[in-house]
C-alpha cells in the first residue's frame, strides 16, 4: 500500500515540474518575441493594462481549477493511507 502512495506522489510531483516548465517556456518565447519586435515602453504599459483586465476572468477561474484538483487528489490519497 505503501509503495502505491509513493508512486503516485511521484507521478503527481513530476506532472506539476512538466507543467510548470511548460509554463515558463510559454513566457520565454512571448519575450522573445518582444524583443524581435523591438518592445517599447508604450507596448509594455498596453500590455500591462490588457493583462489586469484579462487576468480576473482567465487566471481566476484557472487557478481555482487547478486548487481543487489538487485538493480532492489529497483528500483521495489521504483516504487511501487511512484505509
Amino acid at each position: 500500500m505503501g509503495i502505491e502512495l509513493f508512486i503516485l506522489l511521484a507521478v503527481l510531483f513530476i506532472a506539476a515540474i512538466i507543467g510548470t516548465f511548460i509554463a515558463f517556456k510559454q513566457e520565454e518565447n512571448k519575450m522573445k518575441k518582444y524583443e524581435e519586435e523591438g518592445d517599447t515602453v508604450e507596448d509594455q504599459l498596453r500590455r500591462s493594462h490588457e493583462y489586469e483586465s484579462s487576468s480576473l476572468k482567465s487566471n481566476i477561474p484557472l487557478q481555482l481549477i487547478i486548487y481543487s484538483v489538487t485538493i480532492v487528489i489529497s483528500l483521495i490519497v489521504f483516504a487511501i493511507y487511512l484505509f
